[in-house]
C-alpha cells in the first residue's frame, strides 16, 4: 500500500513537471469555477501566483462576459473539448491587446472540472506572418526569372538604338538620348537586383559567431551611412555558434541598420541598438517534413526612429513596400527571403520612437562526427 501511495505521489510530481514544461499558460477550473491548478507559464499569464490564483474564480481574473467563461459552461455540459480562437481577454490585469487561442477540456476524473489552454496570438500570428513573407519572395522569384529573359534582351537594343542616335543628334536631341540611355540603366540595375531572388542554390552554412558578423556589420555603417548616429549593444556573451552563412548575415543586418539609420535621419539624438539574446522554447514546422527546428537565437536591431505605420507594417516584408521616395521596396524582401532560407522567422514590431526588427534563427549543433569549430574561425 505504502508502494503504491508513494507511487502515486511520483505520478503527480511527474505531471506537475511535465505542465511546468509545456510553454503555453494552463489552468485547471472547478465545478464552482475555482482555479484549482495553474502551471509556471499560467502564473506569468495572470500575473499571480498558484496559490493567489486558488483563491478566485475565473470570472473574477477574465473581462466581464468573456467568451472564455461560455466556453467553460459548454465543455462542463456536453462533456466534450473546443477550440476558439482569436479570443480578446484584454484586461488591466493581463495586458492591453491580449488575444490568444483556447483549448478547453473536460476532466473527467474531477465532475464539473475543466482545463483551459492558452496560446497567446502573438507568436502563431508571427510565424503566420512569416509563411506570407516567404511566399511573397517565392512569388518574386518567378517575377525575377521572368523579366532578366523578357527584359533586359530588348533594354540593351534600345540602349544601343540611343547609343547610335546620340551620334548624330543635335545637342537639344542628344539631352534626350542620355536620358533614354539613363533610364534604361536604371531598369537594368533594377532587374538585376531582383535577380538575386531566383537564386535558389543551397546555402553553404556553418557555425558563426553573431557577435563578429554585427561588429562588422557596426564598423561599415560607422564609415559610412551611419556616422553621426549612434550605436549601442547588448550582447549575450554566452551565446552560441549560428547555423549559417555568415556572408548572408552580413547582408541581412547591413540592411536593417542601414533601414533604421535612414529613418532616423539627422535626429541628433537618435541611436541603434543591437543586441542578442537566448530564448527557448520557439519551435517551428519545416514544410513537406514530420521535423520541427528549435529556433533560440534572437537577434534585435533597434532604432527610435519615427516608427512604421500601421498601414503598412502587416506588408513591410512584400516586394515593392516601400515609404522611400527613391526605394525599390526589395530590400526588406530579400532580407525575409535570406532569413526564411536559414528556416528562420523575421518580425517588426514598431511604435513612435520605437521600432524593432527582431530575427529568430537555429543555433549549430555539434554532430558526432566533428567539430567545426577549428573552421569557425577561418570563416569569420
Amino acid at each position: 500500500m505504502k508502494a503504491s501511495v508513494a507511487q502515486g505521489t511520483d505520478m503527480v510530481d511527474a505531471a506537475q513537471i511535465v505542465l511546468n514544461t509545456i510553454r503555453r499558460p494552463v489552468i485547471m477550473v472547478d465545478g464552482e469555477g475555482f482555479i484549482t491548478y495553474a502551471n509556471a507559464d499560467a502564473e506569468d499569464f495572470f500575473r499571480s501566483s498558484a496559490t493567489m490564483l486558488a483563491r478566485n474564480t475565473l470570472s473574477k481574473l477574465v473581462p466581464f462576459g468573456s467568451p472564455l467563461l461560455t466556453l467553460v459552461d459548454q465543455v462542463r455540459e456536453r462533456l466534450a473539448p473546443v477550440n476558439e480562437y482569436r479570443v480578446d481577454v484584454s484586461s488591466p490585469r493581463l495586458g492591453i491587446e491580449k488575444v490568444v487561442d483556447l483549448y478547453v477540456a473536460p476532466v473527467p476524473e474531477f465532475p464539473g472540472s475543466v482545463v483551459v489552454m492558452f496560446q497567446e496570438r502573438s507568436m502563431a500570428d508571427k510565424i503566420d506572418r512569416q509563411m506570407t513573407h516567404r511566399g511573397a519572395a517565392r512569388s518574386v522569384t518567378g517575377l525575377a526569372a521572368m523579366l532578366a529573359h523578357e527584359i533586359k534582351n530588348p533594354l540593351s537594343g534600345i540602349r544601343g538604338a540611343a547609343q547610335l542616335l546620340e551620334l548624330s543628334a543635335s545637342d537639344e536631341d542628344r539631352a534626350l538620348t542620355r536620358l533614354i540611355t539613363d533610364e534604361t540603366d536604371r531598369i537594368v540595375s533594377l532587374v538585376d537586383r531582383m535577380e538575386v531572388f531566383s537564386d535558389e542554390r543551397p546555402i553553404d552554412r556553418y557555425p558563426v559567431n553573431i557577435h563578429v558578423v554585427l561588429d562588422h556589420v557596426k564598423a561599415i555603417a560607422k564609415n559610412g551611412f551611419a556616422k553621426r548616429i549612434k550605436i549601442l549593444e547588448e550582447y549575450d556573451p554566452s551565446l552560441p555558434p549560428v547555423f549559417a552563412n555568415r556572408d548572408q548575415l552580413i547582408q541581412i543586418f547591413l540592411n536593417l541598420v542601414k533601414n533604421a539609420a535612414e529613418a532616423i535621419g539627422s535626429d541628433p539624438q537618435g541611436e541603434i541598438v543591437l543586441s542578442t539574446a537566448f530564448r527557448p522554447g520557439i519551435r517551428v514546422s519545416v514544410p513537406g517534413t514530420q521535423d520541427r527546428v528549435s529556433l533560440p537565437l534572437e537577434f534585435c536591431v533597434r532604432d527610435n526612429g519615427p516608427g512604421v505605420s500601421e498601414d503598412i507594417l502587416p506588408i513591410l516584408f512584400d516586394p515593392f513596400i516601400t515609404t522611400k521616395p527613391n526605394g525599390s521596396g526589395l530590400g526588406l524582401a530579400l532580407v525575409a527571403k535570406l532569413v526564411g532560407e536559414h528556416g528562420g522567422i523575421i518580425e517588426c514590431d514598431s511604435t513612435p520612437r520605437a521600432t524593432t526588427f527582431r530575427i529568430l534563427m537555429p543555433a549549430w549543433k555539434q554532430t558526432s562526427f566533428g567539430t567545426d569549430d577549428d573552421n569557425e574561425g577561418d570563416r569569420k
